[in-house]
């Protein structure tokens, strides 16, 4: 919607009036067809028409323009009355300057300062409405203005709940909504608790099955490492009794030699020329042979 044309002082050019409200326009926008409407007017007329309300030509959102720039020059021009002008403010300004002027105006209609809060349709407060000058005045007397409670229990009144205010109840009822606060916050806790409790006892349950398994396979390793030692002990063991028995066999072929008389050849008294031919082997060769024999056992073992 455009300003009322009621508002301005002297005459209004035609061309500056909006084609649907026929006020003066408001945030302008042009047609191809050098109709003027306000933005807000033309786009709700184009949702049902899909043509100018003026001359009926076809127009599409798509097709509108801004304003002639000597258009928005006579616009801005235009002398008009504050909007709070009923409340009694006497200013006549340039349209370009109005809204600055009604954003600061001490005419301006405020809301109570306690006014609370709109529930649904009903603002649980101060309905007072007064102009931005007397604001400071109003809230001085305003009913729902609040206070501090006199007897000294923190709690911030207003004059209506002044009369009724019982400083024993309430904080006893406070007490009791911070009881119950507490209350959920505890149970809250020991049910995050248990369930972390729970968590741990599930991963000491993993963590024990893991370590037994891990037991196990250490057992069984011990027992084959524990069978190969003892199959090498009974293979040393071997080896020393084959050892003892080659060198108790040496001491019993010196001792038959010593009883016979024999001594151990040396090796440049063992080497005799070639023989004609077959001769006999002596007892005394045949004593000597065996104990080369079995110095030869005892050193490969």
């Amino acid at each position: 919607m455009g300003y009322d044309v009621e508002r301005f002082v002297g005459y209004v050019n035609e061309g500056l009036l909006c084609c649907v409200c026929r006020d003066v326009l408001e945030d302008p926008l042009q047609a191809p067809c050098e109709h003027a409407f306000c933005s807000t007017c033309i786009h709700a007329w184009l949702v049902h028409h899909h043509n100018c309300p003026e001359d009926r030509l076809p127009l599409d959102v798509t097709n509108l323009r801004p304003l002639y720039r000597y258009m928005r020059n006579d616009l801005a021009r235009l002398q008009v009355r504050c909007v709070y002008r009923p409340q009694g403010c006497e200013v006549i300004c340039a349209l370009e300057s109005i809204h600055r002027h009604e954003q600061d105006c001490d005419f301006a209609l405020l809301n109570c300062s306690n006014a609370g809060e709109e529930y649904l349709c009903y603002r649980c407060g101060c309905p007072v409405q007064v102009s931005r000058h007397s604001l400071e005045a109003h809230l001085c007397v305003c009913e729902y203005r609040n206070r501090m409670c006199a007897s000294g229990c923190g709690y911030t009144l207003t004059s209506t709940e002044e009369a009724q205010h019982n400083c024993i109840s309430e904080l006893r009822a406070e007490l009791d909504l911070l009881r119950a606060e507490l209350d959920c916050k505890v149970e809250e806790v020991r049910h995050e608790m248990e369930s972390w409790l729970d968590s741990q006892r599930r991963y000491m349950v993993q963590k024990e099955s893991l370590l037994k398994n891990e037991v196990d396979e250490l057992k069984g390793q011990l027992s084959r490492v524990m069978s190969d030692v003892r199959v090498l002990l009974g293979v040393e063991r071997a080896r020393r009794q084959e050892l003892e028995r080659a060198e108790l066999e040496k001491a019993e072929l010196l001792e038959l030699l010593k009883k016979e008389g024999l001594r151990p050849a040396t090796p440049t008294q063992t080497a005799t020329p070639p023989a004609e031919g077959p001769r006999k082997s002596s007892p005394r060769s045949l004593a000597l042979d065996c104990i080369k024999r079995k110095s030869r056992e005892v050193t490969v073992i």
